[in-house]
């Protein structure tokens, strides 16, 4: 194979919510028929593809190479944000730029965007390259606002202070997306970036995977700005040169620049990212000084057992002659639970489902599969008894089957609050999180959408 001449280090995919329509699969697929050995996906504000990303990349071969476009605050009240491009090069970079991801969205300014902080890279920018944005257009970094301007010495000190934030891991980006400024805007930044000393790298805004998907992903911008696509008025923010370039267009592209293609390269090459995949990471439940988490799982199902067996079987003849049976079931069960590493989840279920019928919030007998574990019957998750109603454990936690197990818990809605703030406060703000859930448009709500945006 002959060597690479490009890597694409900017891609909006349909992850990106509002402005990107490429499909992961799609992008996998284009990227390795045109022999690219790296690819990036770079979400607007968000890391929401990355795990099927990395998993597609590394099933075609392809080094995936994670990144966000963000948003930088302005530095005083009331300036606009700008965007600007981080790529991590190890996990060192990729748990910062979680940590970055999940304090803007924590903590938004009052116009509700999610926007970075630059105090926030005072602390350390390790493991993240930085690119400075579009040079031109309407999505240009500060960096290319300045120099649209004219105002060299402000876009001078701005580079200064960025490489000096990322040293030896910021570069000038050079875009050609098809908008009229683009010669002028690139030949400021390559201006700027031989004054400075810095390096300047090629790049190629992706927002859909064809030339003639433009109309729909005009479209689709239209859908989540609720504007019509023929209205003259409406600002037109990307071109039909934003498809997936192979490497030929691209090197054609910048042929009078080839120091930017050899450096989009070069960065493919400098981002090595692994993630672990498959690996479920619990926190560490509070257990009595000396006393293990396995152990304490099984002394308080001993204990839940018995006392369930007395309220079952009152008659203590009748106890004595079943317990048995539920005391096998119970060690069965206790060995699955900690061979397959699930103590702690069993322990944290048990202790906010207590507190919640300690304190006044309803709470369901249990149903789906976790209704069928006398482990959980033994410490109140549930209160169904999976030995009188002949339920299988193995429906719930299979070791042939490796799969984090979960419980089916239904709160009373008034008091579900509550013990979402219990959990938050026994854990930590920052430990807790609810799950997010992707809808995607069903057939009759396109269709309805984009008659509208048809204006049909």
């Amino acid at each position: 194979m002959a060597d690479p001449r490009f890597v694409h280090l900017r891609l909006h995919s349909e992850y990106s919510i509002a402005d990107g329509i490429v499909r992961i699969d799609d992008a996998v697929t284009a990227a390795a028929a045109d022999g690219m050995p790296a690819l990036a996906i770079t979400d607007l504000s968000n890391l929401f593809g990355m795990v099927k990303f990395y998993k597609a990349a590394r099933g075609a071969g392809i080094k995936p190479i994670i990144g966000c476009d963000v948003l930088i605050a302005g530095r005083e009240p009331g300036q606009p944000a700008h965007r600007v491009l981080l790529l991590c090069q190890n996990h060192e970079g990729y748990l910062r730029l979680c940590d970055w991801l999940s304090r803007a969205y924590a903590h938004p300014p009052d116009r509700g965007s999610v926007c970075f902080q630059t105090a926030w890279f005072n602390e350390g920018t390790g493991g993240l390259l930085a690119l400075s944005g579009a040079p031109g257009g309407p999505h240009a970094g500060e960096l290319g606002t300045l120099l649209g301007l004219d105002h060299d010495a402000a876009a001078a000190a701005l580079a200064r202070q960025w490489s000096q934030w990322f040293p030896g891991r910021y570069y000038v980006e050079l875009q050609r997306a098809g908008w009229p400024d683009d010669e002028e805007s690139n030949a400021g930044a390559i201006d700027l970036a031989a004054r400075l000393g810095l390096p300047v790298v090629a790049t190629h805004p992706v927002q859909f995977t064809r030339r003639e998907h433009f109309t729909a992903h005009e479209a689709r911008v239209c859908i989540s700005e609720g504007a019509i696509l023929a209205d003259r008025r409406r600002q037109r923010r990307f071109t039909n040169e934003q498809y997936f370039k192979s490497q030929d267009e691209m090197a054609a592209l910048f042929a009078d620049c080839p120091e930017a293609l050899v450096n989009a390269v070069e960065i493919g090459k400098r981002c090595n990212l692994t993630i672990e995949l498959g690996r479920n990471h619990l926190p560490d439940f509070p257990t009595p000084t000396g006393v293990t988490l396995d152990q304490h799982l099984r002394d308080e199902a001993a204990a839940g057992l018995t006392r369930r067996l007395a309220h079952r079987f009152p008659d203590p003849v009748e106890r004595e002659r079943r317990e048995p049976a539920y005391r096998e079931r119970l060690e069965f069960e206790l060995k699955t639970i900690v061979q397959m590493g699930f103590p702690g989840y069993f322990l944290i279920v048990a202790d906010f489902i207590g507190w919640a019928r300690s304190n006044g919030v309803p709470v369901g007998p249990g149903r789906g599969s976790g209704a069928g574990s006398l482990v959980a019957y033994s410490l109140a998750i549930t209160d169904l008894d999976p030995l009188h109603h002949k339920l299988l454990f193995e429906r719930f936690l299979n070791p042939e089957r490796v799969s984090m197990p979960d419980f089916d818990i239904d709160f009373c809605q008034d008091g579900r609050d509550r013990v979402i703030d219990y959990v938050r406060k026994k854990y930590g703000e920052d430990s807790v999180s609810q799950i997010a859930t992707f809808g995607t448009m069903a057939a009759r709500a396109v269709l309805r959408d984009t008659g509208r945006v048809l204006d049909l």
